[in-house]
């Protein structure tokens, strides 16, 4: 059986790290061994990262949705009870962009919430 030399691959995994390391401060954009360190803990914060974002989102409606529910007197939680007894099933998300875009539509659904 012939020998594998390793060579290709090494290099090209030291070339995917390096084009990963770009842009970062010193030798860890410039020496591997610092780099690969540098890109695994980037990739964690990434990872971290992502599942962060969706609970920061989630916050940032909630509070937008309190704030405008207050407004029309009345709390968040009695709004969303008031909402799953009237059978509106809106998400966060939508809620949030009725509250900010249009007060008027907004105002529509917490009567609903308020006489369900």
């Amino acid at each position: 059986m012939a020998r594998i030399k390793g060579a290709v691959n090494a290099h090209k995994k030291r070339r995917k790290i390096m084009k990963q390391a770009k842009g970062y401060y010193g030798s860890k954009s410039k020496q591997y061994r610092a780099a690969k360190e540098q890109v695994a803990r980037s990739m964690r914060y990434a990872y971290i990262g992502r599942k962060l974002r969706k609970r920061d989102f989630r916050k940032l409606w909630i509070a937008r949705i309190n704030a405008a529910t207050r407004m029309n007197g009345m709390s968040y939680s009695r709004f969303i009870s008031g909402l799953k007894k009237a059978g509106i099933d809106l998400n966060r998300k939508v809620l949030a962009d009725i509250a900010v875009n249009d007060a008027a539509g907004f105002a529509k659904l917490v009567e609903a919430a308020k006489n369900a």
